[in-house]
């Protein structure tokens, strides 16, 4: 048994087709189906039921891939401690990262991040919060930032930052003239809000104290953007809520528009996240760190009042 014949295995259980795995493995179809019918030929069992289109994982196969996936990732945390002793922080990276964070955050740090560590190949990737999760747990992602706390229990979470909800409130709203407001003050039915797959949608939901049951709303228009919101606000169609960073790059005639929240100001956690195998550690830190030191001039608030992502 080898480590290669565990990493043809997670590949077929992946992609459930041999040509595939072959490829995105880079060998062979002959040399994969080889190696892994040389594999099921040692433990005398099949691992996956070739009959079946596509190709199923047998009822051990199941097992034996939950424990693949363990041993790789530990063959793989060999190359870390090496990594760490001689000092090297450098090679492939892969970092996920949700879309309400993607367009404010990265433009901080990135430049940053690969003027500092050049020998590191960074691959940054939009998904939803559960699309990340789920890469994070298949080994396709080292880290993610996102919307916290997850409560996930084979994901861990280092808070980044807090960013707290700022109104957006057009002219002739009625709470256009207020020069702070509360939570108490927000109308669910008033608020424009993104499509369903976003946890700042989730936010806002449980901001309002609202159950998910959309179907009562008098206007029930909800977008993938920021932008869409705020043109549709700004058309009188009622007001919406924006993550503090979003707020930066608006016009001088937006931000006349932008009201806070009386103290604690309502604000989302945002943490990076990474599987509980730890591996690549050295390079979170590194990631963490280099994102600390430019937040902290961009956002001044400290009363706030974490709002939970996680749907009621």
């Amino acid at each position: 048994m080898t480590i290669t014949q565990l990493q043809y295995v997670l590949a077929v259980a992946e992609y459930k087709n041999f040509t595939l795995a072959a490829e995105k493995s880079f060998v062979t179809q002959p040399t994969l189906s080889m190696q892994i019918q040389k594999l099921e030929d040692e433990l005398d069992i099949l691992i996956f039921d070739r009959s079946k289109k596509p190709i199923q994982l047998t009822e051990v196969g199941h097992k034996i891939v939950e424990q693949a996936r363990n041993i790789v990732n530990e063959s793989f945390r060999i190359k870390d401690i090496v990594d760490q002793e001689k000092g090297y922080i450098g090679g492939e990276y892969r970092l996920g990262v949700i879309p309400t964070i993607m367009p404010t955050l990265l433009p901080l740090f990135l430049k940053n991040f690969i003027k500092k560590y050049p020998k590191i190949h960074l691959k940054v990737e939009e998904e939803n919060t559960e699309t990340l999760i789920e890469k994070l747990e298949d080994g396709h992602l080292d880290a993610a930032i996102a919307a916290t706390p997850l409560e996930k229990d084979n994901i861990r979470e280092k808070v980044l930052y807090y960013e707290p909800f700022v109104a957006y409130i057009p002219a002739d709203h009625r709470l256009r003239d207020m020069n702070k407001i509360s939570v108490p003050d927000l109308d669910l039915d008033d608020i424009l809000l993104l499509e369903d797959g976003h946890c700042f949608r989730d936010g806002v939901i449980n901001l309002c104290n609202a159950n998910r049951d959309m179907a009562g709303r008098r206007f029930n228009l909800e977008s993938g953007s920021f932008e869409t919101m705020l043109k549709l606000a700004d058309e009188g169609l009622g007001m919406t809520l924006l993550p503090f960073l979003h707020t930066l790059d608006l016009c001088e005639d937006q931000k006349k528009n932008l009201k806070y929240f009386e103290e604690p100001n309502p604000a989302r956690e945002v943490s990076i996240i990474y599987h509980k195998s730890e591996l690549k550690m050295h390079i979170t830190e590194a990631l963490k760190d280099t994102i600390a030191g430019v937040i902290r001039g961009a956002i001044a608030f400290h009363n706030v009042k974490i709002v939970s992502p996680l749907g009621k």
